[in-house]
Order: structure tokens, then C-alpha cells, then sequence
């Protein structure tokens, strides 16, 4: 290498590590399962990136003799060799960002030939962010565009992209981003929380996406993939400890059974962590936020001939723990600051918190290669059983006893809901084109069903616990659609994409309430069966400006199926809310530049909903309600770009701005009940409050978010790295309605991890920390007798060790 690039690198690392703490090094590191591109002293430079974020190759300083160049590598052809002295030293190859392979439109695509703005998080990145045992919310603010939060803590996550989400904590809740791990789509809210494990790539899709995916996908998909077995035997273990006894392990083994026709592939993960936050008012310490996180999947590929490729794919999930923590009185009337001497690690409850998980799901993905034509099978089936109880209130007592808190607690409340019967099958057959030359389609069709029941409970805090109040929710869902979409290259340098999909939606709902927790009585049964057909669609345009630079454009029409909210265990009526559509508009530029050493990708968009499907949570009544606003809108732009200035360096970056607003000028809802300052007009309706102007909720203005990888060699296969990543969000607004209270002004949180590697990558020493800077933001609220409020994780350390064959 280059003296100067040397030094810079060097350079770097030594000023990080004296900033940190950390014994200066030269040296460079590396991971296996990064290496998919590999840098060295004699070939062309290539990196592991994603459009949010990246992490280079290891780089060993000497070639395996006579290995070609990695065939997905984005190398230069090689100069003629040339005889060298025994003792010179070979100059070094320009590094190069490696191509990203995408599957968003459900084929293998270069990510910059994508007509629509998507972001990817490869699965060792995904790996580092959440080295503390994270759940799937890790990936907030990770990429522009999308936020993820929930008010049950490790299960049902709520995802957020573009600003377009859905508050609704109701176990029947749909949401308008959908989740799809290894080509089945997860719909229901619980079965989203699966860990992520062993995963080649995520992709967030964002922008309308029912053309190919279909319902409940108006703001867009966030997709896993797994790693796929292999008929070479490969495998990692990871071994990790940290902040609260933190223990973790992931494993996962690969390998032929029958050669060239049966291989598997066997992964697990185990988190444990212990209780950290101390219940001052049972005197017990650390007696809140552990958990118990087991996974597993079993894959077999079966490939009986070259054209035959059947993917069995089998996985576990159960969790143990705390649910969320509710704290009650945390926010300074009149403001959105902590109230003084709040501590994370402490908080006040009398009731119960618990959560348990148990999931189990199938998958057989065949596929078929018939020449011209290649048709592909895909059925999936998901069960799970659900319990998450906690103390609403956040406190003890209540106002009429003669000891309550923290602050003013009105009256207690404590409930849990329950999945005790959760089954989802899928179907999907589908044709594609195999890559014809100026013209190409895919068509097929798609079969959902889900048998979901909720169990609803309230209890006497102040009795000792005991129940006083069910409701039960039984509902099934069917939904059947036709879908085609296609590609001509109408010129060599201009391609126009468009899509169809028609799409039948029914449900059929019934809900009871066998006992009401303030007297109010048996109701029931109330039935509700709302049903669509809708027709989404898109067409996109793409023109190569050169080879490494294109312009697109794309609309897009999609809708969310009609909605039920049947929380009748403190409400008497159920509501449904109408079909939801929305129509966008982006345009992009996607460009490769300085000799590919750069990425920017650019995507502005402006998309308008009609009939919007809105959730009125809480309140003074803690009853949600769905609702239709006419219309809304929103507009911003995303930028993804990565840089390799020198070998051994690569920084990403990403920034989003998302302006949204509710155009609705006679909606209005109840406001909470717990003493929060409004800010909005009062409705013509005495009690309620106009949202029409104001933002939807936990959609932030702006995210940005950034890494830095560095790494420098020692000896002949080891490598010393660096990596350090950052996220931050803008203020946003828990709720439809505006008060000082329920928002938070942002969230800032920086991440690091540093080691050693040795033999190539394959031995891997590491420390890391997660929210380094400790960070202390809200990320939710409740809202109707209190200010209640949860947070974010707090600062965590660990080491790592890992060891790939």
C-alpha cells in the first residue's frame, strides 16, 4: 500500500482508540461472513456495502495463490503481469464498493436498476447494531425513512416508513408496512417480532409495493432473507457478554447431506438478560427488563436436477420477560422534559410484568427453471401464542388510598392481552421470464388466511391481582389476488416497468366482553365483516445517463384493507374503518462515481392518502378508535451514499426529511386524559380537540444516520478494525393530537465496536457498545389517566468472540 493511504489509516485508528480508551495498534481485521468482496496487496479492492450503511471485507495482505478474483467482485480487468524483483512491493489496486444484489422485485437485481428508492443492511452490519441483544427496533433510524417503536416492548413491533405507520396497540392492528422474512409475508403485529439471526441482507422497500406484494403495503415492506444452505460445509459460532450479565450465543452449521442434491443448514441464537431496573416501591432491586430469547431454523435444500430447487424452511421463537415498562409521571407538566431525578434504572409499580412468545413457522419454496420461464411455488404457515401483562397506570396506589405515585395516580389499572390461538397460511404461484433480451414478466397469484383470537384481561391492582374483566376477539381473514408485472427496454439506455394486482379482502369479526372492569356489564356478541376489491398499480421510467449513472421516475397506487378496532373491554361498540389509498409520485438519480469508489442514491417523493386510516389510542377512557380521515399528505426526499476514499476506509451515510400532515378540517378526537397540555383547537364536539394541520404521529422530520469502518493489517492475516456507527431522529408526536407533554425533541445514539481478527477473518476478538453516549429519550407515551411514559435502552458494553469455518 501507499505510504500516505497507510498513514491516514493508521492515523485514524490511533486517534479513535485515544479518544476511547484503546490500546493503539496497527493492525486490520476482518469477518468471514463480510468477504464476500476482498481487498488485497495484488487485486482489485472490493467491500461488503449497503445503501445505509457498510462494512468492508477483511483484508488479508496475501492472496491465496492462484484463486481467481470473487465472481460477484466489482474488480478492473488485471494489467499483464509483469517480472517483478523478489523484493518489491506491488502497488496498490483502486478499492471499489462491490455491486448489491437485491430480490425487491422478487428476481436478482443490481439495487441500482431498481426503479423505486430501497435501502440495505447486510447480515453481519445487522449483527453489529445489535450486538447487546437488541430487538428488531435496532434497525430505527438506521436508514432514512424508517422508525420502529412498540409499547410491548421485544414483540409487536410497529414499523414507521415515510412517516406512514399505525399507533394501534391492539393485538388486531394491521399496519401499512409489511414485514416479509424469506419470501412469506408475517401480518399479524406478534409474529414480527421473530429475531434477527443469521440473515444474508435486509431490504427496506419504501413507497407503495402492492403491485408484487399486495395488501397492507401502502408505506412500504421491510424483507429479511436468510442465509440458504450450502453444499460446501460452512458455519460460525458467536459468543457474547455484557452490561446486565448480558449472555448471548449464535450458531449456525451448513453443509451437503446428499452431495450436489440435499444440503442443510441448522441456526440458532440464545440471549439472556438479567432485571437492571429496581421497583422502588416493592424495595426490590433489579426486578424489571430481563429476558429469555431462544430461535431456531432449520433449512433443507433439495436439488434433484439442475432445474429443480425445492427450500424447506422450519423456525422457533420463545421469549421470557418483562413487557414494557410503563413510567408513570416521568414528564414535566407544560414541557417535554424528564421530570428531575428521574433514573432509568428505577421505577415504581405494583402490579404485574410479564411477556412470553412462542412461534413456530413452516416454509416450502420450490422453484422450477423450464428454460425461457422459471415458476416458482411458495407456502408458508405461522402459529403463535401470545401473553404480555403489565401495569398501565406506570404507578402504585391511587389518589384515594392513603399512599400513591409517583405524582398524581388517579386510579390503578393493569391489564394483559393474549394470542392464545394465532395460525397464518399463505400460497403464492407465480411465473417470471428468464432475463429475455428487451422483454420481461412475472404473473401469479396469492392466497391469505389467518384464524387469529385475542384474549383481553383488566385486573384488580389493589385486590391482590385478581381478574376483573374479559373480552374476547375471533376473527378471520381471507384475502386471494392476481398480480403481473413486466419490463421493456423500450430503448438500450431506457427501460419502462409497469405493474398490476387486483385484490379481494374479507374479514369476518366477532368480539364479546364477558365482564367489565367498571360495572358497565356483559355486551355482545358484535359482528362486523368488511370486505374489499381494489386495484393497485405502478409505472416507472429509467434512463441510463451513462453506465454507472441513471434517472428514474415511478407512480404508484396502493391501498390498506378495511380495518377493525373491537377493543371492547372498556368501550361498548366496535369501529371500522374503510379501505385506505394512497397514490405516490418519486423521482431519483442512482449513481456509481469516481471509478466506484462512491454511491449516492437520491429519491424525492410527494404521496396523498384518501380515507387514511387513523387510530384515536387511549384517551381518558384508554379506548382506541379507528377513523378515516379524508385526506393526508407527505413529502421529502432520502439520500443513501457510501465512499471508500482509501483502501481500508468506507463511510456511509443516509438522510431523510419526511413533512407530513393531516388534511381533515373537520376531524376531530378526544385528547388525553391524564393532564397533558394541549396545543390544538377545541372541536365544535365539547371534549375534543381539531387535528387537522398536524403532523402524523412518530413520523420524524428528518433522520440521519452514518459509519465508519477502519481497518489496518498485522502479520500476515490479522487485521485490527474499528467500527462506529451513529443514528439520529428529529422530534416527533406520539399521538393524532399536539401537547407539550407526549412528544420527544430527538433521539442521538452512537455505537462502537473494535477488535481483532486473525487467520484470514476467521477468528474474531471484539468489544463493543451500544447507545455509547447514553442517550435518554422517550419513545412512547400513555396517555389517559397520567403522563406516562417508556424509554430507550440504555448505554451497554461487551465483548465478543467469534470463530467462522
Amino acid at each position: 500500500m501507499t505510504g500516505w493511504t497507510k498513514s491516514v489509516r493508521v492515523g485514524l485508528l490511533v486517534a479513535v482508540g485515544a479518544v476511547l480508551g484503546l490500546p493503539s495498534a496497527r493492525a486490520q481485521t476482518g469477518d468471514d461472513e463480510m468477504s464476500e468482496g476482498v481487498t488485497t496487496a495484488t487485486t482489485a479492492a472490493t467491500m461488503t456495502s449497503t445503501a445505509a450503511g457498510s462494512v468492508p471485507a477483511p483484508l488479508p495482505s496475501v492472496p491465496p495463490p492462484a484463486a481467481p478474483p470473487s465472481p460477484t467482485a466489482s474488480t478492473p480487468p488485471e494489467a499483464p503481469a509483469e517480472p517483478v524483483s523478489s523484493n518489491a512491493v506491488p502497488e496498490e489496486a483502486t478499492p471499489q464498493l462491490e455491486e448489491i444484489v437485491v430480490t425487491s422485485q422478487k428476481r436478482r437485481e443490481n439495487l441500482q436498476n431498481i426503479p423505486f428508492s430501497v435501502a440495505t443492511i447486510g447480515g453481519e452490519q445487522a449483527s453489529f447494531l445489535r450486538s447487546s441483544g437488541l430487538d428488531i427496533r435496532f434497525l430505527s433510524a438506521r436508514v432514512p425513512s424508517l422508525t420502529i417503536e412498540s409499547s410491548f416492548g421485544r414483540t409487536f413491533p410497529r414499523f414507521y416508513i415515510r412517516g406512514l405507520g399505525n399507533t394501534d396497540f391492539d393485538l388486531n392492528a394491521s399496519q401499512p408496512v409489511s414485514m416479509i422474512l424469506d419470501d412469506v409475508v408475517l401480518e399479524n403485529p406478534t409474529l414480527k417480532g421473530f429475531p434477527i439471526f443469521d440473515v444474508e441482507r435486509i431490504e427496506i422497500l419504501r413507497g407503495p409495493q402492492g403491485t408484487l406484494f399486495g395488501r397492507n403495503t401502502p408505506a412500504g415492506i421491510v424483507k429479511f432473507q436468510s442465509k440458504a444452505p450450502t453444499f460446501e460445509v460452512e458455519g460460525y459460532a458467536r459468543a457474547t457478554y455484557g452490561t446486565f450479565n448480558f449472555t448471548g450465543f449464535e450458531s449456525a452449521v451448513s453443509g451437503p447431506v446428499i452431495e450436489d442434491v440435499l444440503a442443510a443448514r441448522l441456526s440458532v441464537l440464545y440471549e439472556r438478560r438479567d432485571n437492571w431496573v429496581d421497583n422502588t416501591f416493592s424495595g426490590e432491586e433489579n426486578a424489571l427488563e430481563g429476558f429469555d430469547d431462544v430461535a431456531g431454523r432449520f433449512q433443507l435444500l433439495f436439488t434433484p436436477t439442475d432445474e429443480l430447487r425445492v427450500l424447506t424452511n422450519v423456525h422457533v421463537h420463545s421469549l421470557s420477560g418483562t413487557a414494557r415498562l410503563f413510567r408513570a409521571n416521568i414528564i414535566e407538566p407544560g414541557t417535554d422534559e424528564f421530570v428531575d431525578g428521574f433514573e432509568r434504572d428505577q421505577a415504581s409499580i405494583d402490579g404485574t410484568n410479564e411477556q412470553s412468545v412462542n412461534q413456530l413457522g413452516l416454509s416450502i419454496n420450490l422453484q422450477y427453471d423450464a428454460g425461457p420461464i422459471t415458476f416458482t411455488s411458495i407456502f408458508g404457515y405461522e402459529s403463535a401464542e401470545v401473553f404480555s401483562r403489565g401495569d398501565i397506570d406506570g404507578g402504585f396506589g391511587a389518589a384515594f388510598t392513603p399512599r400513591s405515585g409517583p405524582g398524581f395516580i388517579p386510579f390503578p389499572s393493569e391489564s394483559a392481552d393474549g394470542v392464545p390461538v394465532l395460525r397464518q397460511f399463505t400460497g403464492e404461484a407465480r411465473f417470471a421470464t428468464n432475463e429475455w433480451e428487451t422483454f420481461n414478466l412475472q404473473a401469479g397469484l396469492f392466497f391469505f388466511r389467518e384464524e387469529l383470537e385475542i384474549d383481553s384481561f383488566s385486573y384488580d391492582t389493589l385486590g391482590g391481582g385478581a381478574v376483573n374483566g374479559r373480552a374476547v376477539q375471533n376473527q378471520v381473514t381471507e384475502a386471494f389476488a392476481l398480480f403481473a408485472s413486466g419490463t421493456v427496454d423500450i430503448l438500450d439506455n431506457l427501460r419502462l416497468a409497469g405493474g398490476l394486482r387486483w385484490s379481494d379482502d374479507q374479514r369476518d369479526f366477532r368480539a364479546v366482553r364477558e365482564r367489565s372492569p367498571i360495572g358497565a356489564g356483559r355486551i355482545g356478541p358484535l359482528t362486523a365483516s368488511p370486505s374489499a376489491r381494489f386495484v393497485s398499480w405502478d409505472v416507472s421510467l429509467t434512463y441510463d445517463i451513462t453506465q454507472d449513472i441513471s434517472v428514474f421516475g415511478r407512480v404508484a397506487r396502493g391501498f390498506r384493507a378495511p380495518s377493525i378496532q373491537g377493543r371492547i373491554l372498556f368501550g361498548d361498540s366496535l369501529s371500522v374503518a374503510d379501505s385506505e389509498k394512497i397514490i405516490s409520485f418519486e423521482g431519483g438519480v442512482k449513481a456509481e462515481l469516481l471509478q466506484r469508489r462512491a454511491r449516492i442514491n437520491l429519491a424525492g417523493f410527494y404521496y396523498e392518502l384518501s380515507d387514511q386510516q387513523l387510530t384515536a389510542v387511549g384517551g381518558q377512557n384508554n379506548f382506541n378508535a379507528l377513523l378515516n380521515a379524508d385526506k393526508s399528505r407527505g413529502a421529502g426526499f432520502e439520500i443513501d451514499a457510501q465512499l471508500l476514499p482509501v483502501s481500508g476506509v468506507l463511510i456511509t451515510f443516509g438522510v431523510s426529511y419526511n413533512d407530513t400532515e393531516i388534511q381533515d378540517d373537520g376531524l376531530a378526537i378526544a385528547p388525553c386524559g391524564g393532564g397533558c397540555t394541549v396545543t390544538d383547537l377545541p372541536g365544535e364536539v365539547e371534549g375534543t380537540v381539531v387535528i387537522d394541520g398536524n403532523p402524523l404521529p412518530h413520523a420524524p422530520k428528518w433522520i440521519l444516520n452514518a459509519t465508519l469502518r477502519l481497518g489496518t493489517p498485522v502479520h500476515a492475516d490479522g487485521e485490527l478494525f474499528l467500527f462506529a456507527d451513529a443514528a439520529y431522529r428529529s422530534r416527533i408526536n406520539f399521538f393524532l393530537y399536539e401537547s407539550e407533554e407526549f412528544t420527544d425533541a430527538f433521539l442521538f445514539e452512537l455505537g462502537l465496536r473494535a477488535g481483532y481478527s486473525r487467520f484470514d477473518g476467521r477468528l474474531e476478538l471484539a468489544v463493543f457498545s451500544r447507545n455509547l453516549n447514553n442517550d435518554l429519550s422517550r419513545t412512547g407515551g400513555i396517555d389517559f389517566n397520567n403522563l406516562t411514559g417508556f424509554v430507550n435502552e440504555p448505554r451497554t458494553f461487551g465483548v465478543e468472540a467469534r470463530w467462522q469455518f
